[in-house]
């Protein structure tokens, strides 16, 4: 893991605006300018999206919290490699993305994650989480364990734009931007993905 980014700097002058709250763009302007304090303010309001984004994405906490301080340490690298034509919050959900997707292939070349291998019927659904026993559970905390389990099990190209799109509610638009394909493919995609997971999901209401 590497350093926690939280308190590095002491609090510096912000600009006012009507919300007192100023933008990313505004933040990573001033961060560009030196303003370390400015970064601060970015990871505070990125670090929690960013690990559930990423979460969802590569299925493990260790190697989601380790790919949001690896996101985090290259967005205070190549600061200035940003350019406010581009909204931030696709800048840095693309290196988020980015970094996901080469875990997910490592873990491919290394045998690691091979479900993909197997039927849908031969699937083993036992959801890994230690100490986690679902018969003591309530039926809802079961549901969005499922629901999660399933997500995960989507090919990448599916489960990236379901989780970008419906977890974290993300304009198709930005979505585009983000994994660099037409609006009409993400569309495509999280309308073909939503599908997919639906019969997961009945299936699996089905077998209970």
């Amino acid at each position: 893991m590497v350093e926690n980014f939280d308190n590095t700097t002491q609090k510096s002058e912000q600009p006012k605006r009507r919300d007192n709250r100023p933008s990313d763009e505004d933040l990573i302007e001033r961060f560009q300018k030196g303003d370390v304090y400015a970064f601060d303010l970015i990871v505070k309001r990125y670090k929690e999206q960013l690990l559930n984004f990423v979460y969802r994405f590569v299925g493990s906490q260790e190697e989601a919290e380790d790919i949001v301080q690896e996101t985090f340490l290259r967005v205070y690298r190549k600061r200035h490699a940003y350019k406010r034509i581009a909204k931030f919050s696709t800048w840095i959900y693309t290196i988020a993305g980015n970094l996901s997707r080469t875990e997910l292939r490592r873990r491919k070349r290394r045998r690691m994650f091979s479900v993909t291998d197997m039927g849908f019927e031969d699937r083993d659904y036992e959801i890994s989480d230690d100490g986690h026993n679902p018969e003591t559970q309530v039926d809802s905390v079961i549901q969005e364990e499922i629901i999660h389990w399933e997500i995960n099990n989507l090919s990448p190209k599916f489960r990236e734009v379901i989780i970008l799109r419906d977890v974290q509610e993300l304009s198709y638009e930005e979505i585009s931007k983000i994994i660099k394909v037409p609006i009409g493919t993400v569309k495509s995609r999280v309308n073909r993905g939503r599908l997919k997971l639906q019969g997961k999901l009945k299936h699996l209401l089905k077998k209970k």
